[in-house]
């Protein structure tokens, strides 16, 4: 399957692993990549020299292009851009800000970059600011969102920028990637569905809730803190929400949240982790090679789109 992204990375098929801070690690990236998509290292809050060891852990799994993804607004940003360049790594994704004061020494390096966008007016910006590409999150995703959805969002960055566009948001199988191509995206993010994969590093109880997960089953923490976050739904969400409703200061809130995705992902802590996954949780009933879960979307998709001309 040949789009402009499998152009741009040189990989096989046009489906990225979402930057899940805590799950996507060496492991789940390289086996992605191993798998013909692209995989990610997501770098969070983590120490420069630990994103230094998963980079080089994950060459000695893959001999194929991987990438890392930077939370913009983490304390450790500056020294991760620099690992970046200094190991090689051949993609940068962010979130959670603006990269134009990297994106100069990245382009130097060869890095191609791929900011998380959720409007049209960052995606423009990106576009100014270099990026080779955008990825175009709808809330229905996992972790940190906004406000659009995937299907109106994709096609509006799509005729905001002329560089390619990823969907992602809600995508979980092929007819999510079908749709995503209908409405100009040249590739996919995929993060709950890989997070349930068996190459995933996460607990089997945090596993299990998503393949348990019904339509209905996930909550957004934090919308009046300004940092919306979609969880499964636990005790400590109904805990969080009951709070926040009754004007809980941001300080009792945060309190509630410190660690609790560490815990879910390290200790299977179901009831007072963070259970981050996104409203396709519901889509996914079983726990899938990624080999098998990028074959699968890629074979179904192919056979709608082909179907629909």
């Amino acid at each position: 399957m040949k789009t402009a992204i499998t152009e741009l990375l040189g990989i096989e098929y046009p489906v990225i692993q979402g930057g899940m801070a805590w799950v996507a690690e060496s492991h789940l990236a390289s086996a992605v990549s191993n798998a013909g998509g692209l995989g990610l290292i997501a770098a969070a809050a983590a120490p420069a020299e630990w994103v230094r060891d998963q980079i080089r852990q994950a060459k000695k799994m893959t001999d194929k292009p991987f990438g890392v993804n930077i939370m913009l607004m983490s304390p450790e940003a500056d020294a991760v851009a620099k690992v970046v360049i200094e190991e090689g790594v051949q993609v940068v994704t962010t979130g959670a800000g603006s990269p134009e004061k990297y994106m100069a020494d990245w382009k130097a390096a060869g890095v191609k970059v791929i900011p998380v966008v959720a409007s049209t007016a960052l995606a423009k910006r990106m576009e100014r600011c270099g990026a080779d590409a955008v990825v175009a999150e709808g809330t229905e995703a996992g972790g940190h969102i906004g406000e659009i959805t995937t299907m109106a969002l994709v096609p509006q960055v799509v005729d905001a920028v002329s560089i390619p566009v990823i969907a992602a948001g809600g995508i979980a199988d092929g007819r999510g990637m079908a749709a995503a191509f209908m409405l100009g995206a040249k590739g996919v993010q995929v993060g709950t569905a890989f997070a349930a994969s068996k190459e995933s590093i996460i607990h089997e109880n945090y596993k299990n809730s998503i393949l348990k997960a019904k339509d209905i089953d996930t909550r957004v923490t934090g919308r009046s803190t300004g940092h919306p976050i979609r969880v499964l739904r636990n005790d400590m969400t109904r805990k969080y929400l009951e709070l926040e409703q009754a004007g809980a200061p941001f300080e009792e809130l945060e309190s509630l949240t410190l660690g609790s995705l560490r815990r879910a992902v390290q200790e299977g802590d179901v009831k007072g982790g963070s259970l981050m996954a996104g409203q396709s949780a519901g889509l996914v009933k079983e726990s899938l090679s990624c080999e098998e879960l990028i074959r699968g979307m890629v074979t179904k998709a192919e056979s709608l789109m082909n179907g629909a001309l």
